[in-house]
């Protein structure tokens, strides 16, 4: 598990953006670490935006990332990705196959929650495969 520190002190709340970016920076080292290959982060166009576009063994995979901090009293990170986002998602990965041109390849649809204490640490890490 790879452990991230926070952008402010202790005492300081994360922001959802700080919770953001250290979600997809542990989620990067944790596909890294699990022989994929980081292909875009936060790839946007009209659309949307993608967290994570990776590869491994001639699949591209879509990786939605979603970080949340303290308690699941509100539903687990993976929870939150609902049926409006899986379609931005999918149009938006349609999009970036046209430009790239890899309209050859395997496609996949990924989550990766990550759950991080109230001080920016990585508590877990959990990447749900074709999850839609």
């Amino acid at each position: 598990m790879v452990e991230r520190r926070s952008e402010q002190g202790p005492a300081s709340k994360l922001t959802r953006q700080q919770k953001g970016r250290l979600g997809e920076e542990v989620a990067c080292d944790w596909l890294q670490e699990h022989n994929y290959h980081i292909l875009k982060r936060n790839w946007r166009c009209r659309s949307g935006e993608i967290d994570i576009v990776a590869s491994r063994e001639e699949m591209i995979i879509f990786i939605e990332v979603r970080s949340r901090s303290g308690t699941v009293q509100y539903g687990t990170p993976q929870e939150s990705v609902d049926i409006r986002k899986m379609k931005q998602v999918r149009a938006t990965a349609s999009v970036y196959l046209q430009m790239t041109g890899e309209t050859n390849h395997q496609i996949r649809f990924d989550v990766i929650a990550v759950m991080l204490d109230k001080a920016g640490e990585t508590v877990t890490v959990d990447h749900i495969i074709n999850a839609f």
